[in-house]
Parts: structure tokens; sequence; C-alpha cells
């Protein structure tokens, strides 16, 4: 097995010169997926850690011998294979969601369905089904002992299904060596990308009965035949044991010679690249890394992917800001310090806020929690805006509302961190009044609020050509689509915040999540705070909806 860092620079050097400049909405979400891996907020490698855990095991025990990243891995690799390379058509695109493709003897098995069970609930207007299939290879890889892969952000889910594209173990050499080269490897990739693959998971008797007989082992009650003896960790097991001559891989050494897939491909080139990776784990690991990262960046042509998409070093996250009913703003949320110390007692975290009259403010933050990613090898400690220094409490720090704040800048052991000089900026044009009320309540106290009413602050003398409520929905083929609501602007707006701010109102007649949009001077700005009746007060007065029974014949 490689070095655990050996593919990890030191904090210093973390960062490359390409990170982007924060708030972007999309690359920090994809950002925090990818490296937040097991985040309360935004991580799902607790579905691969341990690697052992598989999420259709019975909690009894009773069904062992697969675990979920083999099939994370799996999928990503089946979705990426319908890629045409002549075309430019097929790809990463989570085309592998629709029936039909579930459906072809090449993709026969549970852990497609298995998988974008997870990933779906996920998915937001700036992260992808298929993004989401990417960086699940990632997380999968990385937390069970593998390097780390670059990732890039920007798939774009299908509006329909693709052509089949993953060879049958069933088909001959040339056959393969057509298909990997419809997909854009060669030969000699075709070889390691199998057997990076095939570091993980292996073939299991129900769907593939020709392959894999009943086991009737107790400890492997699903009848999985492993690709190799560590079946949910990476490493280079399936080429030390092919070239040893002791693999048990039902595709090299299967009772079917005519299904012996990884056998025709593994011998292919003379054994050479196979005894290569026998013979260097870290050849191994960098060849993997290169090859995952070039399928997952296997996309139609039409689809423009990020930049690798680095760690921000310094990244605020849950920014909110809203108009308080004392009529201050308050500014609430964390920043995170990329691959630091957890729990250094030394370290000083300050937040700097620069208002719009010039003014600046410090606050002493206080340490929150702790993310980490590639098993552990990373962590990063989230810092708290709040006075109290209860790190079990985020609060808010209240701002002047006609001063408001321009940006915020964070002093870190004495050094000031500013993304070089432009800050991170706060939009405070347009936020969420928490004069906001519920007017029409349930029938039941167990009912969710009837009706309400969002009030919106927008600054006065900004004017706004649009301010909308948005709503992410899915359409109708399950991407995630955001509805905009307009407001009007009141003909006589209510004055707030010391006549910084009027009142822009709308009724709401559902208890769903929103946040707050608008278009200001051509560009459009969208809050990252979300808001539902579920969370507000009563106005008063207020009333309980009755609800009437007809009479029989009404």
């Amino acid at each position: 097995m490689f070095p655990p860092l050996a593919l990890l620079l030191p904090y210093a050097a973390t960062v490359s010169a390409s990170v982007h400049i924060w708030p972007s909405p999309k690359l920090d979400a994809l950002e925090a997926q990818r490296w937040d891996q097991d985040d309360t907020i935004n991580g799902f490698s607790s579905f691969v850690q341990p690697c052992t855990f598989f999420i259709r095991g019975n909690e009894d025990g009773s069904e062992t011998g697969r675990a979920n990243g083999p099939d994370w891995i799996r999928t990503a690799y089946h979705d990426m294979a319908t890629h045409n390379s002549e075309d430019g058509t097929g790809g990463l695109d989570a085309s592998i969601r629709f029936a039909e493709e579930q459906s072809r003897p090449e993709n026969a098995g549970t852990g497609f369905q298995n998988t974008l069970d997870v990933f779906v609930s996920f998915t937001t207007r700036h992260v992808s089904l298929a993004d989401l299939i990417a960086i699940g290879l990632v997380t999968a890889v990385e937390n069970c002992g593998g390097p780390q892969i670059d990732f890039r952000g920007g798939r774009i889910d299908a509006a329909e299904p693709n052509a089949p594209g993953v060879p049958e173990p069933q088909g001959d050499l040339n056959a393969h060596i057509a298909s990997f080269k419809k997909q854009g490897f060669t030969q000699t990739e075709m070889i390691g990308l199998v057997a990076c693959g095939h570091s993980f998971g292996g073939v299991e008797h129900k769907p593939f009965p020709e392959i894999v007989p009943e086991l009737n082992d107790p400890n492997n009650t699903l009848s999985v035949q492993h690709f190799d003896t560590t079946f949910d960790f990476f490493d280079n097991k399936v080429a030390t044991e092919y070239i040893a001559g002791t693999s048990q891989n039902p595709l090299l050494v299967g009772a079917n010679d005519t299904t012996n897939s990884d056998k025709r491909i593994f011998a292919s080139d003379g054994n050479k690249t196979m005894a290569s990776f026998a013979d260097s784990s870290e050849l191994f690991a960098s060849t993997c890394a290169s090859l995952f990262a070039r399928m997952l960046d296997t996309v139609p042509k039409d689809v423009k992917l990020s930049d690798v998409i680095d760690p921000l070093p310094v990244k605020p996250s849950e920014v909110q800001i809203v108009l308080g009913t004392n009529g201050k703003l308050q500014l609430s949320g964390v920043v995170r310090l990329f691959n630091v110390t957890v729990d250094d007692p030394d370290r000083t975290v300050q937040l700097l806020i620069d208002s719009h009259s010039g003014e600046t403010t410090t606050t002493t933050l206080a340490l929150d929690r702790f993310s980490s990613a590639m098993g552990g090898r990373v962590q990063s400690p989230f810092y708290a805006f709040n006075l109290s220094q209860d790190v079990n409490h985020v609060g808010v720090i209240e701002l002047d509302p006609a001063k408001g704040i321009e940006k915020m800048r964070f002093n870190i052991n004495g050094k000031v961190e500013d993304q070089g000089g432009v800050g991170f900026k706060v939009e405070d044009g347009v936020v969420f009044s928490e004069t906001s009320c519920i007017t029409t309540v349930g029938a039941t106290e167990d009912d969710d609020p009837v009706a309400g009413r969002f009030d919106i602050a927008v600054r006065t003398g900004l004017t706004p050509t649009r301010v909308f409520l948005e709503q992410e929905v899915k359409d109708s083929i399950n991407r995630t689509v955001v509805k905009e609501t307009d407001l009007e602007r009141p003909a006589q707006p209510v004055s707030a915040g010391d006549g910084a701010y009027e009142i822009w109102s709308i009724q709401v007649n559902d208890a769903n999540t929103y946040t707050i949009g608008a278009e200001i001077d051509g560009g459009k700005f969208s809050t990252t705070d979300t808001h539902s009746l579920k969370d507000l007060s009563a106005c008063t007065p207020t009333k309980r909806r009755v609800w009437h029974k007809r009479r029989p014949g009404a």
C-alpha cells in the first residue's frame, strides 16, 4: 500500500493557484461535497465508513459479502461506458438512472439503484446527480485506502437513456478492446482501468449465476466471489494475486472460460502491465488516480467541466444574513480551515467585518465542529460566527443595518486571509426579514402551517430588476430545477431597520422551503439561507383553519 499522504501535499501547499474565489455558489457546493466528505451537512462518506458497510445488509448480519464502495465505483463506470468518442455522445451523465438502462443485461444487479437511492437526496441546483456519481467514486476510493483523485464539476444529467456501452464478460478480447476504444481508452488503459476498478468488489451469484455458483459461506451469504482478498479496500492485490497465480477472481478462474474476461484482458499485453502493478503499489495507485480521473471526465461533448476543484484554504460556509425583528442585521455562519490541526489550543480565529461605511469590527470565533476526507487523512475545523464562545451553539452577530456588511476577512494567528485582497464579499441588499409570520395555522398542532407571509427586506435606494422566491423542485425526468415566484414592489413600502430597508411581502400558501433571489445591476443573486413557514411564529392575531364536513349529498 502506498504511504497515506503520498499524493496529498502539506497544508501550506495543498491549495493550488487555480482555486476559485468565494462566493461562487456552484463551485462552493461542489467543493464542500468533494472535500467535506464526512461533514454532517455535506458529506456522505458515512455510507462507505466502515468500508465493509452495505446499505441493504440486514441488521442481523444475514446479508454479507457486498459493500457500498464497490457499487459506487461500478455505477460510475457503467454510467460513463455509454460514451462514444467518435460522435461525443454519452458518458458520465446519470443516464444510468433510467429504467431502460438498468434493465439491460450489461447492468444486471441491484447496485446501481442502491447507489442512486443514496445520491439522489444530495442533489441540488448546484450539484447534479451525475456530479454526485463522480464524487461517489472519489469518496469510496479515497476513504478506503485509495489515492487522491482529481475531481472536476459541472456534469449535466441526461434527458434520456444512452446507447449500450458496457462490454459483457462473454465478449472476446477484440470486442473488449473495441468497446474501450469507443469510450476513449487504449488497450493498456483498458487493462489498467479494469484492474483499478476490480481492486474492489466481486461478482454476485444472484444476477450472474452462470459465473458464480452458490458459495454456501456463512460469512458471505450473498455468494459474492471477490476479485481479490481485500474486496472492500484499495490495494494492488488484484495484481499481486493474479501474477502469483493465487487469485480467485471469478472473471479469471471461473469454471466457464467464456466469461473469464479479466483473464483475456490482463494477459493481452503478455502480462506486462499487471506485472508492473504487482511490482509497485505506488505505480498502481498513481495509475488508478489518473485513470479514474479520466473516466470521471468522460462526458458528452457539449458539457464543459470546471477546472480541478481544489479545497479553499479558508472558506466561509452556511453564511446567513437576515433582518431581525429588532431592526438589526443578524449575521451567522462558520468558517472552515482546510487540513489543519483540529484542536490547536493556541489558534486564534477572528472575523473581520468591513461595513459599507468603511468601518471594521472584529469578533473572535469559537470552534464548532470538524470534517474529514480521505478516510481521516484530511481534517478541517469549523469556527462559528458567535459571540458566546459556546461550541454547542452557533449564534448571530448583530450589525447596524445602515452600515451593513460589504465583505469579511479572517485573522488567523495574526495572518489576515482575504483571498488576495478581494475579501469574502457578502450581499446584504436583499435579505429575509424575521417579521415574516404564519397567518393561518394547520387544523391541528401537528399539521404544517396553511398560509403565511414572507417579508423580504430590500436596502433603501437599491433598485433590483426583480426580487423573487426560489424553490428547488424536480422536473419531469427527476432533475433538480429552480421555480421562481416574483414579488411586487409595494406602492408604499414599509420602512425597516431605521430606514435602511423597505419591506416587500408575498403570501405563501405551503410549507415548502425557499431561498430568496434578486436581479441587481444585470447580475443574479441568491441567498444561501432557506426559509419555510414551519420555521416561523404566528402573526397576531392568528386563526386556526376550521375544516367543515360536507353534508351527505352536498
